[in-house]
Formats: C-alpha cells, sequence, structure tokens
C-alpha cells in the first residue's frame, strides 16, 4: 500500500496529509473550560478536545477528513469514478466546508453545567483551521494540475 501512496501524484499526497492532519486536530486541545471545583477556593483548569464536546459540527469535519482520505485512497487504488468538477474542486470545496464550520465553532463555544466555569479557545482549533485551510490549498493545487481521472469502463461502448 506504500508505494501505491507514493506513485501518487504530489499533489494527491498533500491532499491526504491535509486530510489525515484535520483528522488528527479532533484529537488536540480545542477548549479550556476554567471552574471552581465544589468547596475549593481556587480556579481549575481542564482542556476539552473536539471529542469532548463532539456535536454535528466536529462530526461534519470528521466526515470531511474521512471522505478526502477515501478519495485519495481510491485514486491509489486506481478505482474508476468522477466527481463532479474533478478532483480538485471536491475537494476545495470540502476544505472550505470545514472551514466555515470551524469558525463558526470558534465563536459557538460548548454549553457548561457549572455555574462558575468559563469556556476559553485552546491552540488545537487553529490547528484544525490550519489544516482546513491546507486542504483548500491542496485542492486548488490539484485543480490546477488536473491531473486525468481513471479510465470510466461503464461510460465507454
Amino acid at each position: 500500500m506504500k508505494e501505491r501512496l507514493q506513485r501518487l501524484p504530489r499533489e494527491l499526497q498533500l491532499t491526504g496529509a491535509a486530510a489525515a492532519a484535520l483528522a488528527f486536530s479532533l484529537v488536540l486541545p480545542w477548549y479550556e473550560k476554567s471552574f471552581v471545583p465544589q468547596g475549593a477556593r481556587a480556579f481549575a483548569q481542564d482542556n476539552i478536545s473536539a471529542f469532548g464536546v463532539f456535536t454535528f459540527v466536529e462530526a461534519a469535519v470528521l466526515l470531511v477528513a474521512a471522505g478526502v482520505l477515501f478519495l485519495v485512497w481510491a485514486r491509489s487504488e486506481g478505482k474508476a469514478f468522477h466527481l463532479p468538477g474533478g478532483d480538485g474542486v471536491v475537494v476545495t470545496v470540502a476544505g472550505g466546508w470545514a472551514m466555515l464550520l470551524l469558525v463558526w465553532r470558534l465563536f459557538d463555544k460548548p454549553d457548561t453545567d457549572e455555574p462558575s466555569a468559563t469556556i476559553g479557545i485552546q491552540w488545537g482549533i487553529f490547528g484544525a483551521l490550519l489544516a482546513a485551510a491546507a486542504l483548500i490549498a491542496a485542492g486548488a493545487r490539484l485543480r490546477a494540475v488536473h491531473p486525468p481521472e481513471p479510465r470510466n469502463p461503464i461510460a465507454e461502448p
């Protein structure tokens, strides 16, 4: 499998790396919860990853990363299927959708049950934003190069 991935065009390799980085960013700390524990006099802090506050937004970002990784895998296997606008357009749109969702999540922080708690932003969500931007750039580069798609045997007479 490693040989097939290495034989892929450089643009598809970068696309796969950006999608893998986006999926990995979900385990990084996205939020910091500051609160006063019951009976304590000092603040305590807790880091929360995207999986700790898993909602539609995080599920959609994970689905985008998985879909792009599947596309790269399918191209490495030589699977014959065509996408509207080509691979580059689909990857660019997927990265843009992930970016939009992540920006939404910057402003729509998760709720907490504790009355003294506040939720702040951590560095992990910026890693996810960077990975989504890399996915957009990889899709644009893939679209610019426009490697030929595999032959579609069903469409040929």
